[in-house]
């Protein structure tokens, strides 16, 4: 069952580029056909219970809630929305299942690593001999963002952030395999900083220099093996970074007014939860209701708030917005418990000034790494390889 899982996630990434829904719709068809597995399964050998399972059936019964009543202001659009959730919550439900088994969850966080690794590679080379074509030959007018088969930099940086603490663990941890995973982790960290995303860059950073840290302060290796894998981790990302050049993020990164447009998307926002502050207008509503409450015209259709966190609160309520911010503070311990999960964190930052839940496939993502860190225990922990 948990190859058919992987084989899921790893089909929703290759076909992000596919203008059409159905890639989507089977994804989604598989996961809800794995849940119901799972949950028949259940009743015999019943899943762990997890806190994020509370907001994420609080999000499907919040999307089911407004349009039985008509408090929607578009019911399609808050259909779409319950089977984003609802997906959400199957994968969760899914890891919980899968991932009580610790040679599965060694497995997973493995094919995971290095399936992305692949896809950081493609999307590098791609990136500055495909012009803008996925796979070179599918057509894309997304010439100067397209990272492999994302089109969008900022949901390929919040991708590749989820999986990079892996590598970086990894490379700290195993000592004989210490080159080979520093390796890795620096081809995604240099594939991020092709991407030109700024917010990318700068948490990809970030990791990279907290999982090091994060060991040694909570002492699960020494200072000699921290010191030898960061060297080689820094030599590593100068050269590889060096090779795809930091010109097009060093430009964005000095732009002169870097939150232009995030910012007036986000006042906007911010009205629109004043004019629904306890029921929201309707999940997956938010690109309904912004031309009413719109303050800028960018010559260009508005389908997101490019922030998550303010997203939710506009279409569900306050109250339900901040029901979701509870997975962030709840995902605290167990990611930096782990240390290797902490790219649950960086998923969640970055969905404060992008859009990356609004992906069904691009958030399952981060949701089934929260599964993986909700089901290491402490024991675990110890071992010098996970």
């Amino acid at each position: 069952m948990h190859f058919a899982f992987a084989a899921l996630f790893f089909f929703g990434i290759l076909t992000l580029w596919v203008p059409g829904y159905w890639p989507v719709t089977v994804f989604q068809v598989g996961i809800f056909a794995l849940a119901a597995v799972v949950l028949w399964r259940a009743r015999l050998f019943p899943p762990a219970f997890a806190w994020p399972v509370v907001p994420l059936s609080a999000a499907v019964l919040c999307g089911l809630i407004q349009w039985l009543t008509g408090r929607s202001m578009s019911a399609m659009d808050t259909n779409v929305a319950i089977l984003q959730w609802t997906t959400f919550l199957c994968v969760f439900v899914i890891g919980l299942s899968l991932f009580r088994d610790n040679a599965v969850r060694v497995w997973f966080r493995s094919i995971i690593l290095w399936f992305t690794f692949i896809v950081a590679v493609l999307a590098t080379l791609q990136n500055f001999t495909a012009k803008g074509k996925v796979f070179w030959f599918f057509v894309t007018p997304y010439v100067e963002s397209a990272m492999g088969t994302i089109l969008n930099r900022n949901h390929y940086a919040a991708f590749i952030e989820v999986v990079l603490p892996i590598a970086l663990y990894l490379a700290v941890v195993r000592e004989h395999d210490s080159l080979l995973y520093a390796g890795v982790a620096a081809t995604l960290y240099a594939s991020v900083i092709t991407s030109a995303s700024r917010a990318g860059v700068v948490l990809s950073t970030a990791e990279v220099m907290l999982v090091p840290l994060l060991l040694w302060g909570r002492r699960r290796t020494d200072g000699r093996k921290v010191v030898k894998a960061f060297i080689g981790l820094a030599v590593l990302s100068v050269v590889f970074s060096a090779v795809v050049g930091w010109d097009a993020v060093w430009a964005r990164l000095w732009t002169a007014d870097p939150l232009a447009v995030r910012r007036e998307l986000s006042l906007a926002s911010l009205h629109m939860v004043g004019a629904h502050p306890w029921l929201g207008s309707g999940l997956g509503t938010w690109a309904t209701v912004y031309p009413s409450f719109a303050l800028i015209d960018t010559g260009t259709i508005a389908n997101q708030a490019h922030d998550d966190w303010l997203q939710w609160a506009a279409e569900g309520g306050v109250p339900f917005g901040i029901l979701l911010t509870t997975l962030f503070f709840w995902a605290l311990r167990p990611a930096l418990r782990s240390v290797w999960g902490i790219g649950v964190l960086a998923f969640f930052l970055h969905a404060t000034v992008d859009f990356p839940f609004s992906r069904p496939v691009l958030g399952s993502w981060a949701i089934v790494v929260l599964a993986l860190v909700a089901l290491t225990p402490a024991e675990d922990l110890r071992e010098t390889a996970p």
